[in-house]
């Protein structure tokens, strides 16, 4: 047995908070993956292709002229939850990672994936044999929990029912599912500290990684560091990952080459440009470091030759009006967080005490003849020095972007009452798929009808036979019926699971619809609904409408409606 290294003699860090399928799936997916025999490298190429999305934008928006009014497709659309008027917005911020700057998957994740093993090894003392380990970068999708107590991977609908379950890359059955989340009496929370939650595109690396060291552990139990369990490697892997962000490890690779792990978007710069025009100030809250956003954010602004006319090396700052930098997301959005606001120094990267009163930009609609102080970055701080900063009134005036559900969107909303925007690059392919299934999605409801019929009918005759005085020969009729009714309906259900499965495959092999799970909205899109006033799949989506649009919800529909409205 291998010896275990004090967790504190290999981090003596705090730890680091990382910067809709099922449409009609039946409750266990049978798409099961088996990883090979002699690693535990799960199954390959599932997760849906993000770079099978439409190309990067060319960089026109609602404002650049046009002889025709434009269309926008329906992966580019911005969907709706609570009504918005952007009339009464005077203040837009964004996240930087995952909303502002798309990373690339197929690089990103795998240097984090890679970086992280490596800290398991030498820091932790975990077998050399994982750096042969391969990373599935398309296996793990968002809205996944992850049980780190029996090393399950859980997806679940909004009422919080596991629908598909996975002990590292083994299906469990059925039987599995209801003895350990389905008999009792108390319905579990499914949150911290017994389960973690991968609602960012940044957990999913982890996620795949604890899949395999949970199928490594259970064949090879004497390969793993001694007193090992599952909850304890989780924190083993959330501990070499937050390594790799303090060290620098991920920082310096992508300062050297950003174009190999950062998408271009070269809408990002006339998007920032319009909404500045049209009287709003921007500002930037990110976990991100100076050092690191200035690296970005250069690359992301930078090849753009706007009408600004400057030339030094954080041109991108003209388009903020405030930068706050290492903000520790969500404990930043807590006004009772006394985290101190220090001023940053853009060329030298030194801090400063920040005076407040020199910097505030005032009401950006009642001081648009005075000039915006520009380059005004800053460090930590907390909710309410940012609302000082932005002379904001009332949090309501605040339309904040981000990715996180968690970290961005839930605690902007749920503590301040800022509206939001969520950013889901899956949901790009996903509304494409979704358009190209509406025959399938009738075909399917058509056979949920038959099947419920037929049921039905079925339930009618036994009651007669159970419960009636029939003559001998007219129950002889009704048993025959009966007897062809199950076979009937035996086909129908086979009919039905061999269609669900297929159309289960088409968003994912294993995870299928983000949004969905089994019949129900996922667990995911019920967070997304509660606390996203909008969302689309990508924050360049949002220059694509007026900067004075007024965004409306569609019409709710409650189950009895849509057999009356024939929906």
């Amino acid at each position: 047995m291998l010896s275990r290294r004090p967790l504190a003699a290999a981090l003596r860090l705090a730890p680091l908070s990382p910067p809709l399928l099922l449409f009609l799936a039946s409750s266990s997916s049978s798409a099961s993956c088996s990883p090979a025999a002699s690693s535990p490298r799960g199954c390959s190429a599932l997760r849906m292709d993000t770079a099978a999305v439409e190309a990067a934008s060319t960089g026109a928006i609602w404002s650049t002229p046009s002889a025709e009014p434009r269309s926008i497709s329906i992966g580019k659309q911005i969907f709706c939850n609570r009504s918005l008027n952007m009339r009464n917005i005077t203040a837009v911020g964004f996240d930087m990672d995952y909303t502002l700057a798309q990373y690339k998957p197929e690089t990103f994740e795998a240097l984090a994936y890679n970086g992280t093993i490596e800290k398991l090894v030498k820091d932790l003392n975990y077998p050399e044999e994982l750096l042969t380990w391969q990373f599935d970068w398309k296996y793990m999708v968002r809205g996944l929990v992850l049980d780190k107590k029996r090393g399950n991977i859980l997806k679940m609908d909004r009422h919080k029912y596991v629908k598909v379950a996975y002990h590292g890359f083994r299906e469990m059955s059925k039987e599995e599912k209801v003895a350990a989340y389905g008999s009792t009496l108390i319905r579990d929370s499914f949150d911290e500290p017994d389960y973690a939650l991968i609602d960012t595109l940044f957990s999913l690396g982890e996620a795949y990684l604890f899949a395999q060291l949970v199928d490594f552990m259970d064949s090879n139990p004497g390969k793993v560091p001694s007193g090992t369990d599952y909850a304890l490697m989780y924190r083993d892997v959330r501990s070499a990952v937050d390594l790799c962000h303090r060290d620098g490890t991920l920082k310096r690779m992508v300062a050297k080459e950003p174009g190999r792990y950062i998408n271009e978007d070269l809408a990002i710069v006339p998007m920032l440009e319009m909404l500045r025009k049209s009287g709003r100030s921007t500002f930037l809250v990110t976990n991100s470091l100076w050092d690191y956003t200035d690296v970005v954010m250069n690359y992301l602004c930078g090849p753009y030759i706007s009408d600004l006319g400057s030339s030094h090396k954080q041109k991108w700052l003209e388009y903020f009006d405030v930068v706050i930098t290492g903000s520790s997301k969500p404990s930043f959005f807590h006004d009772d967080n006394r985290t101190g606001l220090f001023e940053v120094e853009p060329h030298s990267g030194k801090l400063l005490n920040a005076d407040l009163q020199a910097s505030k930009i005032g009401s950006p609609r009642s001081s648009q003849h005075q000039p915006k102080p520009i380059h005004k970055v800053y460090q930590g701080g907390n909710v309410g020095h940012l609302h000082r900063l932005l002379s904001i009134a009332s949090s309501s005036q605040i339309l904040y972007v981000g990715d996180h559900i968690y970290g961005d969107i839930l605690r902007s909303k749920k503590v301040l009452g800022w509206r939001t925007m969520l950013v889901i690059p899956e949901l790009e392919q996903e509304v494409k798929l979704l358009s190209e299934s509406k025959s399938t999605r009738k075909e399917l409801r058509q056979l949920r009808m038959e099947r419920d019929s037929v049921e039905d009918r079925i339930h009618r005759l036994e009651w007669s036979l159970q419960f009636e005085n029939l003559a001998e020969n007219e129950k002889e009729k009704l048993l025959t019926e009966h007897a062809n009714l199950l076979q009937k309906l035996k086909g129908i259900r086979c009919l039905l699971r061999d269609a669900q499965l297929q159309h289960h495959q088409k968003f994912h092999k294993v995870w299928g619809q983000l949004m969905k799970t089994g019949y129900q909205n996922s667990r995911f899109a019920h967070q997304v609904e509660r606390f996203a006033c909008l969302y689309c799949s990508q924050v360049t989506n949002f220059g694509l409408y007026s900067p004075n649009k007024y965004y409306r919800p569609s019409e709710d529909y409650m189950p009895h409606e849509f057999d009356v409205l024939g929906l």
